[in-house]
């Protein structure tokens, strides 16, 4: 009788355990979910800027506003580097994603500007949790006429 109470009592102590480690992982992807739906908006707030802040009155002019935007065009893998933005709705950005995204900085951030590929525009935006091995990233490519 006592060992019968014993395995009940083990039994219903290993599925409380299960209980409590699916919540973590609940919790543990909601907050991942939450971390992409702030890099989606932070990117798509970025082409905005870009999109009301280019000069169309010529192609030239849209080419020139358009590289003003450019921030660490060369690297790969949220390793970035070349010629940091000095566009004050590009520093705004960063300082944006560097408060609302974990371990971010704005190397890890980069903007390319292909105005030889129809005025193409890549935004790459990169954090990384405690938890990661590597830096989680989201990409945007759209053109600007």
């Amino acid at each position: 009788m006592l060992i019968e109470a014993m395995i009940g009592i083990l039994i219903f102590s290993i599925g409380v355990l299960a209980v409590i480690a699916m919540q973590a992982s609940a919790i543990s992807a909601q907050s991942d979910a939450q971390y992409r739906i702030e890099a989606s908006n932070l990117v798509d707030r970025m082409m905005g800027e870009i999109n009301l802040n280019v000069d169309r009155s010529n192609a030239t002019n849209l080419q020139n506003s358009l590289a003003a935007f450019s921030h660490q065009p060369n690297g790969a893998n949220c390793d970035f580097s070349g010629t940091a933005s000095d566009n004050a709705q590009v520093a705004a950005w960063l300082n944006d994603a560097t408060a609302q995204l974990p371990g971010t900085s704005a190397a890890m951030q980069q903007i390319i500007v292909d105005t030889g590929n129809f005025n193409q525009v890549s935004i790459t935006l990169c954090w990384q949790n405690s938890a990661d091995s590597v830096p989680r990233r989201h990409t945007l490519v759209a053109y600007v006429n």
